[in-house]
């Protein structure tokens, strides 16, 4: 039996799987509000508590730059560290893994009915991947093609310097460094973010927020107030906040598409892509991903795809254990 677990700023995912015929099973899974506990060590004791399963190896996808077995979560005031982890659940070994290291495990668990597609790209394409993940943060990854089979790999482009293209965004990076200090990718290509560019838009005199929307956002999670009224038409400033996103997203995506030299696809995960789908599969976001002057031509070559499966990070992590049992 298997523990596995996706571990964001927002919400926390656990899951038992089972391995059959080389494939994952999923027993029983549950969500929990990341920010209503203490620690991650909580909800497992919790979740593993009701449940009562003999658990063989257990492995856990957390949002945060993992070193030897530990991280501190830049969207949590969590410090998780698998040893503890081990000593909770009484087995060795636990392993813990960036977010990102997990969902580009879980791709090669998914199926063609799990992804839409944004751009075709050459048919036939092979080479190296890239993920890319907007949600409670930006998050970003690779996988190295071998000529047989994919190495997947973790990094933290998401916190690398914002890289303006035009006028308005020089602007939007003044703001940013002006309200933060340090202006990264993901103070822009977020859930945060996207507050941060309506904020951005609203306060230099590009639009104004009428009562209703400023009502709604004191209430609800104010990002996803301010994608639904632009997916919906109802606020101009809305919708030239979402249209400036999703250009930086595609931008970002393109960036990393060149830094990994993605041939393979570039993969765009996260909580917030899907519920978008409409607006990413317009010609915003592929442009942006392949304006890059000389190599454009390489860019649209790219295959770019939504992964519409949520569970993809948590399969992932239950992935990375079985194969380090040696159980796929």
């Amino acid at each position: 039996m298997i523990l596995a677990g996706d571990v964001g700023g927002t919400s926390t995912r656990l899951a038992f799987f089972t391995v059959e015929g080389w494939r994952l099973k999923l027993v029983v899974e549950k969500d929990y509000p990341s920010r209503a506990h203490q620690g991650l060590d909580e909800i497992v004791h919790e979740f593993v508590a009701h449940h009562r399963l003999a658990i063989e190896f257990a492995c856990f996808g957390i949002a945060g730059p993992v070193q030897h077995g530990r991280v501190e979560t830049p969207n949590l005031a969590w410090v998780v560290d698998q040893q503890a982890l081990a000593r909770e659940l009484r087995i060795q070994p636990v392993w813990l893994i960036n977010d990102l290291l997990a969902n580009t495990y879980g791709i090669l668990e998914l199926e063609e009915k799990d992804f839409a597609v944004l751009n075709a790209g050459s048919v036939n394409t092979s080479g190296n991947a890239a993920v890319i993940s907007a949600g409670t943060g930006l998050g970003e990854a690779g996988a190295y093609w071998d000529g047989k089979r994919y190495h997947p790999f973790a990094c933290e482009g998401g916190h690398a310097d914002f890289a303006p293209r035009n006028e308005l965004e020089i602007d939007l990076l003044r703001y940013l460094l002006k309200r933060f200090g340090h202006a990264s990718w993901e103070r822009v290509v977020s859930g945060p973010g996207l507050r941060n560019i309506f904020d951005f838009l609203r306060e230099t005199g590009r639009g104004e927020a009428p009562a209703w929307l400023i009502a709604e956002m004191e209430i609800k999670d104010p990002s996803a107030v301010i994608s639904q009224a632009a997916l919906e038409g109802r606020s101009e400033l809305c919708i030239q906040a979402l249209d400036l996103f999703i250009s930086c997203f595609g931008s970002e995506a393109g960036n990393l598409a060149l830094k990994f030299l993605a041939t393979g696809g570039v993969f765009i995960g996260g909580g917030i892509a899907p519920k978008i789908i409409r607006k990413l599969d317009g010609q915003t976001f592929i442009e942006a991903f392949a304006e890059k002057g000389r190599f454009k031509h390489l860019l649209e070559a790219i295959p770019v795809r939504v992964i519409l499966n949520d569970k993809t990070a948590l399969l992932g992590a239950a992935r990375y254990a079985a194969l380090q049992a040696s159980l796929v």
